[in-house]
């Protein structure tokens, strides 16, 4: 079977109420739209990558988040998760050293920046200035992978 590439870039965005169920409702999004879209190569890894992202929006701000997954041009997918929060954490932030320490092996949290920065083909990140009454108007953190995308094999 021959698949045709689409002659413009997709678009699919999703708004997320503050609810710890809308993480599993990102990671179902992103896995229809790539299935849709023939796509399979790439699900393991953008929904990893964008599970956690959203999984970071819930835990470190008070309000919704905003999804968007694009397909460009060349097979290569782009995802970008906005939140409320003004701060971009390394590596988003592009300022200092912009690698994310491993975390402590008993630790139950803190990989989640860091699988971003190991299987994404590059990310970046932007505070979004001053919003309404002078209050800032969060950020947008994104990654992109290319057209074969896989996650290795996790040996214990």
């Amino acid at each position: 079977m021959v698949t045709v590439a689409p002659p413009h870039p997709w678009v699919y965005a999703l708004r997320l109420p503050r609810d710890p169920r809308a993480v599993r409702v990102a990671r179902m999004t992103v896995r229809a739209a790539l299935d849709g879209h023939g796509r399979q190569d790439a699900v393991d890894v953008v929904e990893l990558l964008t599970s956690e992202l959203v999984t970071n929006a819930y835990l470190h701000t008070e309000g919704p988040a905003s999804l968007r997954l694009t397909g460009l041009n060349g097979g290569r997918l782009r995802v970008g998760v906005w939140d409320s929060d003004p701060y971009v954490p390394a590596p988003f932030g592009g300022a200092g050293d912009d690698s994310v320490p491993l975390a402590p092996l008993d630790s139950g949290s803190g990989r989640g920046l860091r699988l971003v920065q190991e299987y994404a083909d590059s990310w970046g990140g932007w505070a979004l200035g001053d919003g309404a009454l002078g209050r800032g108007a969060g950020k947008l953190l994104w990654f992109e992978v290319g057209g074969r995308a896989t996650l290795p094999l996790l040996l214990k």
